[in-house]
């Protein structure tokens, strides 16, 4: 089965959806991730790239279910730390008080340009890969694994070249 959807036939890897879809979405992906919509998306999202990254998989003694199981996990974490932080913004942006608020300030734009000035500065005294690393996971907003296909990397070396990235950002930021 697992040659024949290397090979690029569809109908295989509709059988494999069928076997693994249910358990993936209920023993992996919910648990982690308890709104359904969102679950559906990372449970699309997942099997989505077992198709596109299917040459990659090796045959070994164990069930492709694992090798799906490690792509929900990741994708099932992004969705949840965006979902969270997305959740943060909205109570935050809630919870403010409205009774003397003050208008925006005129001179807000300059405050974004500062920092946006020197976050640049800081990101040009980094290594220029620990620099693309940031920019492309913080920044542009990128999956992990576009992310790593965009530096030619595994998305666990991608990992590993970002955690790096953020702990010489912190030493280097503000410039």
């Amino acid at each position: 089965m697992i040659q024949r959807m290397q090979q690029g036939d569809r109908a295989a890897f509709a059988t494999l959806y069928g076997w693994y879809g249910v358990p993936i979405y209920r023993q992996v992906i919910l648990p982690r991730l308890p709104v359904p919509e969102l679950a559906e998306d990372v449970l699309r999202d997942t099997f989505r790239t077992a198709l596109e990254k299917m040459h990659l998989f090796r045959i070994e003694n164990r069930s492709i279910f694992f090798w799906l199981r490690r792509i929900a996990v990741n994708k099932a974490m992004d969705v949840h730390r965006r979902h969270k932080r997305d959740l943060n913004l909205v109570d935050r942006v809630k919870n403010q008080p409205v009774t003397g608020a003050r208008p925006p300030s005129p001179d807000r734009g300059l405050e974004v340009a500062d920092a946006k000035r020197l976050v640049d500065k800081s990101l040009s005294n980094l290594n220029p890969r620990y620099a693309q690393a940031l920019t492309l996971r913080l920044i542009d907003d990128r999956d992990r694994d576009e992310c790593a296909d965009i530096m030619g990397v595994s998305v666990g070396n991608f990992d590993v070249i970002h955690h790096r990235a953020t702990k010489a950002f912190r030493k280097v930021y503000p410039p």
